[in-house]
């Protein structure tokens, strides 16, 4: 015995221990313009059948539509997604050929195919099928990695360029250098006697302001300042 078609004014009354379809919510089976559900247990035991055989997503655009979403849409007068027996599927991550295949080897009949807008009408029957074909798809080529370019801080070319820059410069400094302070030595060998002289000036008159902090520290002591 074939388990009852059910039907519910909103798919969130639809209770959890009712539904057994591990890759679909009643959210995505339910009419997209009221919230209505009608559940058709046999429809979607194939439905996550053909889920099952792909082995990969299935994007549903449209399943149950209630009479008053159907007609507005332009659906057909007695479109089989009325009776919750029907899904438009999308083929954006499925081949055409392999998906018509796998829908009919777990029963599906009705066959409607909409290239333009990218998906597939199935339904539990009767057989017929209709709507233009699918393009077929070239398989695509990998494409070919483009060589990796040297970059420059990495380039030896440049690390040799820069390196040898250096080198030169750092010799013409060396030179200008030695040049330099060859004239500032033959400008200061003259006030060296000075300077012995003035060292000696700075060191006095530091051991002075020594001696007066000292004595202004003392004489502070003796008046009972501290």
């Amino acid at each position: 015995m074939s388990d009852p078609i059910r039907t519910f004014r909103h798919f969130r009354d639809v209770p959890d221990t009712l539904w057994r379809w591990p890759n679909f919510s009643p959210a995505e089976i339910a009419c997209r313009g009221t919230g209505q559900l009608k559940l058709h247990p046999e429809a979607l035991d194939k439905l996550q059948a053909l889920r099952d055989r792909l082995g990969k997503p299935l994007i549903v655009r449209s399943a149950y539509r209630s009479p008053e979403h159907n007609r507005a849409v332009g659906g057909a007068k007695a479109s089989k997604h009325m009776d919750g027996t029907a899904f438009d599927i999308a083929m954006s991550n499925h081949d055409p050929v392999k998906f018509a295949e796998a829908a009919r080897a777990v029963g599906f009949l009705g066959f409607g195919t909409y290239p333009r807008t990218g998906f597939m009408h199935i339904d539990l029957g009767p057989a017929r099928s209709w709507g233009e074909r699918f393009p077929i798809r070239a398989t695509a080529f990998a494409t070919e990695a483009p060589q990796a370019r040297e970059v420059l801080a990495q380039s030896r070319t440049l690390k040799g360029t820069g390196t040898a820059g250096v080198a030169t410069v750092g010799a013409a400094g060396v030179e200008v250098a030695q040049n330099v302070l060859a004239d500032m030595q033959a400008a200061v060998l003259p006030l060296v006697p000075y300077l012995d002289t003035l060292r000696w000036v700075f060191i006095a008159v530091a051991l002075g302001g020594i001696a007066v902090t000292i004595y202004a520290r003392l004489d502070d002591w003796k008046r009972g300042k501290r």
